[in-house]
């Protein structure tokens, strides 16, 4: 019986490779990091696996721009390998980092499109922001998320951030309101009490509140917060017991993604 795996993509300048692997073998589900050199020298390696993850840290020392030489090499030496991965259905998940490769790569929103049509920017107050935020999550119908990863959150969750461009910038108006028609934006800025957020509840001055986003399938999701440093209840501040199962938000993430390809 094939056993399943998860490949966490890492290069220079990732830092978050570890404590996602911990997340999702924490889930019960195999887990390898993979240098991107490897999968360049043997690119049908990437379809031994059933989850593909872009990790958050700063990749290639953020040069140019945050994830834009990452972004470039992946398009350009594995782009249909990854395009295939999503198309397929897997699930992807890219944090922080991997989010912004994500866009720009163009897998996000569309992988059908495979083009960038969103980017990221400075955040508005020009610093970089590392604290704990509240997200709404915005693309529920019958209090269940088209997003496979997000199934079973309640409607606000808190997770903790740690970025300087986390600013998300639609290309246009008509991209904004394809994700809003489509039930693409996954996470918002929030208050605890669910209104919309300034400064500093809305940490970066994102177009629409918004901190995560998924594909129209639901299985490729990009977010700014890091899911995996809230696995446990004690790791917030609060060390409150939000779940009632001693874990927190970030593990439901995962364990959702791995619920997924273990059916």
């Amino acid at each position: 019986m094939k056993k399943n795996k998860v490949l966490i993509l890492r290069t220079a300048g990732t830092n978050c490779d570890y404590e996602t692997q911990s997340a999702f073998e924490l889930c019960g589900i195999a887990v390898e990091r993979v240098h991107i050199s490897v999968l360049i020298e043997n690119k049908s390696k990437i379809f031994e696996y059933d989850i593909l993850v872009f990790p958050g840290g700063f990749s290639y020392g953020d040069d140019v721009a945050s994830g834009k030489v990452l972004s470039n090499e992946i398009k350009n030496k594995l782009g249909s390998e990854v395009r295939k991965f999503a198309l397929s259905g897997k699930p992807i998940i890219g944090i922080c980092n991997g989010f912004q490769v994500l866009v720009k790569i163009g897998l996000l929103p569309d992988p059908e499109l495979f083009t960038q049509v969103s980017t990221f920017s400075h955040n508005d107050y020009n610093k970089f922001e590392c604290r704990w935020v509240y997200l709404k999550t915005g693309n529920k119908i019958n209090n269940e998320s088209n997003c496979i990863w997000t199934n079973k959150l309640p409607t606000i969750v808190s997770l903790p951030i740690a970025h300087g461009e986390g600013k998300f910038i639609p290309k246009n108006k008509s991209i904004l309101n394809s994700l809003n028609k489509n039930n693409q934006i996954v996470f918002r800025y929030s208050s605890k009490d669910g209104n919309i957020p300034r400064y500093p509840l809305d940490p970066n001055g994102s177009v629409d509140n918004i901190a995560g986003i998924c594909n129209k399938k639901g299985n490729v999701f990009g977010l700014m917060p890091h899911p995996e440093r809230y696995i446990f209840h004690m790791q917030h501040p609060s060390r409150k017991n939000f779940t009632g199962k001693n874990h927190g938000w970030g593990k439901i993430i995962f364990q959702n993604a791995v619920d997924f390809v273990n059916r």
